[in-house]
């Protein structure tokens, strides 16, 4: 009988296989072996595409007459620094004795391509390869995945579109790297007094420097706008509240130009000339024209998937998208979560049915005190599959990252932040088995001189499922971070149980004491630059950039970039000195040089800078992957697409114009001066000028 092989994506997976596989076979030189089971490992990718000077020698030197670079046939090649483990897969792969081949790498587009390309590579043959597809790392997931293993050719559409992703990034970034580089990359040099500067460019990271350096310039080109609201305060039963004046119908100032929106005056003369006219009748009081009560349910937020876990990381721990990801990785290889590069943020019917699983593996997890215990006594897991938390449609690959259940014993094993990381993904969890929370509202509309003063209040009165959101380490509850964004939101105010009760007594027609008339100044603000996570939750749904309905919707399932990459394609930016990240507040920024290549993109390929092209590569995968439409429509339309803007490039001569737009960029970036050993005077442009490399972008 022949042996059963069991390829993994890294060692670390390799060895949870070989635990649920009951494998206690000698471990060899990159391998496990039993009587009847051998599993091997990959480290991440062992195969990539061949630099243009493998093609031929020509291509080495970057040269106008080289381009448009489109192969016909592309050359792929082992990784120097893997060669060993390469060769060992693959002998294993090809070994006489081995039937069938079980590929166990992870469950989506890019473990789909690491594993094709060793296959590839190593020449394999009428072997029974099977897929092996698993949400989570636990035992009893690892053997139904490999009891429920399909036929390889099952996925032969994703491994198309997957290679197809490669080939997408690879030619964009060496054609369109290459041409702008040879026709502007003197001019940028030239103008930051730097060395020879490479121009690098890839179908996702310029679009995320379009989107930085276009927040950048909507901040600085706004203009403040001060405004002047008129607040009444109002007396009610030894309490006071704030009445806000605003100009609805039947009001002297309605649809008046002096009107800054609806509830204030450009100037203030004007909110001044309002309360003369309200106080010419003494004493001040106003009539209760209208009292509305009503509850209001605020809903457990749905589940996390990377981009939403990777955002609130960042504003709870001020840490990196890619650290988020490293730790949440790490979390997942200790058996502690479920998969992480996820786009869903729901569960599917499947999971639901064994859910209970996970959530009496909490029990036993301390910072959560007796939630899990109480959150099974509720029952509600029950009934979740007929909820919003499970959806089959909105899942691709993976659902939700939830926390397993197990592997709690190594938890304190671990950082600090992996280990407040885990306790912010198990308290969402729960979350979504709590009910929701109850708020009591009270909107109320008084009138003086047929001018009406809006008042709002909001009181949580049930906590429900805030009771369990408040993570141990947090320094406020969940219940008032809750309050007090109800109030940043909406207007509303908080107020304590007397002025409540006083509210719930007041009815139509009561007259109440005004004690003063009051202007409140205020001014516009500019819009916020984008942190590192609101920076991945913006190229997750860049949908909102884009006019085109039909792309908006593809773009809201894909995003710009994967889950699995927009981290890394963040870190690119910044690494290269495009962008600069505040390591404290986690602020993203262009660089001069950065927004100095967006003049240049802008001024060339425009259309790189801009999320439909993403959008509409991304949706053509997508039909890839469904089998919708072949690889072939696709290249066909790829490579006319490279051909044209390249030949559009070569022919532009517009390098000495852009030289005012560098001026223009210049102006908000300020000039370091140093003094030299010897005295002079060194003048440096900050580190956005210091030389770039020359390596094209694979994103």
């Amino acid at each position: 009988m022949g042996k059963s092989l069991y390829i993994a994506e890294k060692p670390s997976v390799a060895q949870e296989f070989a635990k649920a596989l009951k494998i206690n076979g000698q471990r060899k030189d990159g391998y496990l072996e039993s009587e009847d089971s051998v599993v091997t490992w990959c480290v991440g990718h062992l195969v990539t595409m061949s630099y243009p000077e493998k093609y031929d020698i020509k291509y080495k030197r970057w040269s106008l007459d080289t381009l448009p670079f489109l192969p016909r046939e592309f050359k792929y090649e082992v990784i120097p620094g893997v060669q060993k483990q390469f060769n060992i897969v693959k002998g294993l792969l090809n070994r006489p004795d081995v039937e069938t081949i079980y590929v166990c790498t992870d469950s989506g587009r890019e473990g789909e391509y690491i594993y094709r390309l060793v296959a590839q590579m190593a020449g394999v043959r009428d072997k029974e390869q099977r897929r092996v597809w698993i949400d989570s790392q636990t035992e009893e997931e690892i053997l139904r995945g490999i009891r429920e293993a399909k036929e390889l050719s099952v996925y032969d559409n994703l491994a198309d579109s997957a290679y197809l992703r490669a080939k997408e990034d690879y030619l964009m970034g060496i054609n369109f790297s290459r041409v702008l580089t040879l026709r502007y990359g003197n001019s940028v040099s030239n103008y930051l007094n730097s060395k020879y500067q490479a121009i690098s460019v890839g179908r996702v990271m310029t679009c995320v420097l379009g989107m930085v350096v276009r927040r950048e310039r909507e901040i600085r080109s706004f203009v403040k706008t001060p405004f002047y609201r008129v607040l009444s305060s109002i007396a009610l039963e030894g309490e006071h509240f704030d009445g806000e004046w605003r100009a609805v119908e039947g009001s002297r100032y309605f649809q008046s130009p002096y009107l800054y929106k609806e509830n204030g005056f450009k100037e203030k003369k004007h909110a001044e000339e309002l309360i003369r006219m309200l106080e010419s009748e003494q004493p001040l009081s106003c009539r209760v024209e209208k009292v509305e009560r009503k509850k209001e349910n605020k809903n457990p937020p749905l589940l996390f998937n990377l981009a939403e876990l990777q955002n609130v990381c960042s504003k709870l721990f001020k840490i990196s998208p890619d650290e988020t990801l490293r730790i949440t990785q790490e979390l997942y290889e200790k058996k502690l979560v479920t998969y992480p590069r996820t786009d869903a943020r729901v569960l599917s019917s499947a999971v639901a049915k064994e859910i209970y699983k996970n959530i009496s593996g909490l029990r036993r997890y301390l910072m959560i005190d007796n939630a899990a215990d109480e959150i099974l006594q509720m029952g509600s897991y029950k009934t979740i599959a007929k909820t919003r938390y499970v959806n089959d449609k909105q899942i691709t690959d993976h659902y939700a990252i939830i926390p397993t259940g197990q592997g709690l014993n190594v938890l304190k094993s671990l950082s600090q932040t992996s280990q407040r990381v885990y306790e912010t993904i198990v308290r969402r969890f729960l979350c979504i088995f709590c009910p929701p929370a109850v708020y009591q509202k009270v909107n109320l509309v008084t009138e003086m001189q047929k001018e009406k003063f809006f008042s709002g209040f909001k009181v949580l009165q049930e906590e429900g499922y805030l009771k369990y959101a408040t993570n141990s380490f947090a320094r406020k509850s969940a219940a008032d971070r809750s309050q007090e964004s109800g109030k940043e939101d909406s207007e509303e105010a908080s107020c304590d149980v007397q002025l409540l009760n006083a509210l719930q007594r007041l009815k139509k027609n009561d007259i109440l004491t005004v004690d003063a008339l009051n202007i409140k100044e205020g001014e516009t603000s500019p819009p916020k630059r984008y942190n590192s996570g609101s920076m991945i939750l913006a190229m997750e749904n860049a949908g909102q950039l884009i006019e085109d309905e039909e792309l908006r919707a593809q773009i809201k399932g894909s995003g710009i970039g994967t889950s699995a990459t927009r981290a890394e394609i963040l870190k690119k930016l910044v690494t290269i000195r495009y962008l600069a990240l505040n390591k404290k507040t986690q602020i993203v920024t262009p660089t001069q040089l950065g927004e100095m290549v967006y003049e240049v993109v802008d001024n060339s390929i425009r259309s790189l800078l801009n999320p439909e092209l993403t959008a509409s590569w991304e949706k053509g995968l997508t039909y890839v992957a469904e089998g919708s439409i072949t690889s072939d429509v696709y290249m066909e339309k790829l490579e006319r697409f490279i051909s044209d803007r390249t030949g559009r490039v070569m022919v532009l001569h517009n390098q000495y114009q852009l030289r005012g737009n560098y001026d223009r960029c210049a102006a908000f970036y300020k000039k370091e001066q140093r003094t030299s050993a010897k005295g002079k005077t060194i003048k440096k442009v900050s580190s956005n000028a210091k030389k770039q490399t020359g390596k094209v972008s694979t994103e």
